[in-house]
């Protein structure tokens, strides 16, 4: 690809603003195109983690290391709590940080601004407003979840609790997931990650926030209600219509417990490497991030398997050793991971299909918030590979 050519990006999410920065310090030209008229438009200003343990080198380092700067507010987490169905308490803890608490959504001191400012200083032009109908420059998709596999609600709030998070497991709490509490600085975020049950995440909501309420001393001021959404697959080569594809565009998220920034981030930039450098981005991110994709298939499907008993097994792990080893050793693909693959992907092949929904007259987060295949582009282009 000529240095001249222009490079359009469609979307302006951490993999498509990581992807521009780094393709437009390698001294490209760079678009960013996306659809919604502000960065991090499907936020609320809520608490999310930064991931530590898929990797033995620090997460910050690793942004370093391509040139972004973590000039985001981001404060580290070593230690937490994490409760089993039958709500038994367990600490779990860390040498090292387990996760950077950071905020996400269009507001001042979130990654999504944070990487804005950072893209525009590197010379990317960002186009909001722009919801492309065809695409026919040199370019990357990043426009986002293509369905959803995943969702997340509850509230963002103000408190007077201590700094802390708190993790709680149980069907009635977070169908198929977990609900989580994370408090810094006097604001909280609360919420519900449900893998299924999406039409009675209102009840599922109420359940995790009374189980907070009694079992960590969750208190709330000036409480709003948020929702999100997420994807996850592996794909065949990440290539649509001849462009690449990255972030959970194309599927890159972690399917056990739905964590994607880093895998996002990841994916743009070797995207920008590749282009920068004419390697192959499917050899590349089959190498680097292949296996942690895969390994979480295969988590998600265990996690199906071992009901309540298995996460009663997994929280004293995580209680016992290190927090971040146990983890990290959870994302290796070993010889079992790989054997249990096939069944895995077989069982998570397509879209999560949540019977609970049938998509008609319902509220749940999808409904209300989630682009259904649109999201900026047309069938063809917005096809996830």
């Amino acid at each position: 690809m000529a240095n001249s050519t222009r490079i359009s990006i469609v979307g302006a999410g951490p993999a498509g603003l990581a992807c521009a920065i780094v393709l437009a310090r390698g001294g490209r030209k760079v678009v960013v195109r996306e659809w919604k008229d502000r960065v991090g438009h499907r936020f609320h200003d809520d608490f999310q983690g930064l991931e530590n343990w898929t990797s033995e080198k620090d997460v910050l380092e690793e942004l370093a290391a391509v040139g972004i700067a973590a000039d985001f507010d981001h404060h580290p987490f070593n230690r937490g709590t994490v409760f089993d169905p039958s709500a038994r308490s367990y600490v779990v803890k860390g040498r090292r940080p387990l996760f950077y608490l950071l905020r996400r959504g269009p507001g001042e001191g979130t990654l999504d601004s944070a990487l804005l400012a950072q893209a525009r200083a590197a010379g990317v032009e960002v186009r909001f407003g722009d919801r492309v109908k065809t695409f026919a420059d040199a370019g990357i998709l990043a426009a986002g979840p293509r369905e959803a596999a995943v969702i997340a609600a509850g509230h963002v709030f103000e408190t007077d609790m201590r700094d802390g998070a708190w993790l709680a497991l149980g069907d009635e709490i977070a169908p198929g997931g977990y609900a989580y509490l994370l408090v810094r600085d006097g604001r909280g975020t609360v919420a519900s990650c449900m893998f299924t049950g999406f039409r009675d995440h209102a009840r599922h909501v109420k359940a995790s926030e009374d189980f907070f309420r009694d079992h960590a001393g969750l208190e709330m001021r000036n409480a709003r209600a948020f929702g999100g959404y997420g994807s996850y697959r592996l794909p065949r080569s990440a290539h649509q219509g001849g462009h690449l594809v990255i972030g959970e565009h194309a599927g890159f998220q972690d399917a056990l417990a739905g964590f994607g920034i880093r895998h996002a981030i990841r994916s743009g930039v070797l995207a920008a490497e590749c282009i920068l450098t004419g390697a192959d981005y499917t050899a590349r991110w089959q190498s680097e991030l292949g296996p942690s994709l895969k390994a979480g298939i295969v988590n998600r499907w265990m996690f199906g398997l071992g009901g309540e008993v298995g996460m009663r097994i997994a929280c004293r792990k995580l209680a016992k050793d290190d927090a971040g080893d146990v983890l990290r050793r959870a994302y290796d693909l070993t010889a079992f991971r790989r054997l249990a693959l096939p069944l895995a992907r077989r069982r998570y092949r397509t879209a999560l299909e949540d019977p609970s929904c049938s998509h008609v007259d319902c509220d749940c987060v999808w409904c209300r918030h989630g682009d259904h295949g649109s999201a900026g582009t047309n069938d063809k282009v917005g096809e996830t590979v």
